[in-house]
């Protein structure tokens, strides 16, 4: 952790900070996966799948402890189970409405049973917990180069799909009946959906943890979508708030031994309960300009 406390002359503190490899790593990777997530993570609250992302959450965890205790990148455990759980979900949901509750117990099997799976690889890791427990909630201190290049690249083959295929995507998501009616494939959307949710989860575990990804998944754009319906301001939002949230935890959890995680997830929990808190303020003066321009007119 930082040698002296923070100061609050950001200048000074970043450059105290930016002095260590590893935390110039960890801002570079953040700012991936906040755009990334950001991103998918949009989507994600707009069609209602925000079970389908804390699932494949979930699995990266049994994807990470299955290559902590077979002694590969942990890298390939996490997009390996993440992007397998996808294809799985994608096939167990076929022919079922979006967000609907034969699509959530479809899920939900694949959840507990990988979360199964993840405890029992824990059980069978003989070295130190450290590793897994890093897995769990999120560790930046050991964030490669090597891992750097690997989100980048990951990163750059999401958005470029996720670009290709956005505007059909959100006809589907908004309304799927009237968009496969136009001729839209839905369904092959959705499964090219849920395995660009399963690689950005993957991406963002290695930061946040596995337990803690669904928050900067959700957070960031449940707030973005509280704040506006304007879809390209409410993306550009989700965005920014996730890149926000993700640099100050880190900045956080640079001067304070907690998880990273930890950090990450209040400050996202406090921008929506703000935005949140703004709307109703905003909905409840609303109500009571009406009243006395209804009297003034008459």
């Amino acid at each position: 952790m930082g040698s002296t406390g923070f100061s609050w002359n950001l200048l000074s503190d970043f450059q105290q900070m930016w002095s260590f490899p590893f935390m110039v790593n960890a801002f570079r990777a953040g700012a991936i996966v906040a755009l990334v997530a950001g991103a998918v993570g949009w989507f994600v609250v707009l069609r209602r799948q925000t079970f389908a992302a804390h699932t494949l959450s979930v699995v990266a965890f049994p994807g990470a402890a299955f290559a902590t205790l077979a002694g590969f990148s942990l890298s390939l455990g996490y997009f390996g189970f993440g992007l397998a759980a996808a294809l799985v979900i994608a096939a167990l949901q076929r022919g079922k409405p979006v967000g609907g509750s034969e699509e959530s117990a479809a899920t939900g099997v694949v959840q507990a049973f990988l979360l199964a799976c993840g405890y029992l690889f824990m059980a069978l890791y003989k070295g130190l917990l450290e590793g897994p427990q890093a897995l769990l909630f999120g560790n930046f201190l050991g964030i490669t180069t090597g891992q750097v290049t690997t989100l980048a690249v990951a990163g750059l083959v999401v958005l470029a799909v996720l670009v290709a295929i956005g505007r059909p995507l959100l006809f589907a998501s908004v309304d799927p009946v009237v968009a496969a009616a136009r001729g839209v494939p839905v369904r092959a959307l959705s499964t090219a959906f849920l395995v660009l949710l399963g690689a950005a989860t993957a991406e963002a575990a290695q930061i946040t943890g596995a337990l803690l990804v669904f928050a900067l998944m959700v957070l960031p754009a449940a707030t973005a979508q509280v704040l506006t319906a304007r879809p390209a301001l409410s993306l550009l939002l989700t965005v920014v708030i996730g890149f926000a949230v993700t640099w100050a935890g880190l900045v956080a959890a640079f001067y304070w031994n907690y998880p990273l995680g930890f950090f990450v997830t209040s400050f996202a929990f406090g921008l929506f309960l703000l935005a949140y808190a703004a709307r109703a303020l905003r909905s409840a003066t609303d109500r009571r300009r009406v009243p006395l321009m209804t009297a003034g007119a008459a």
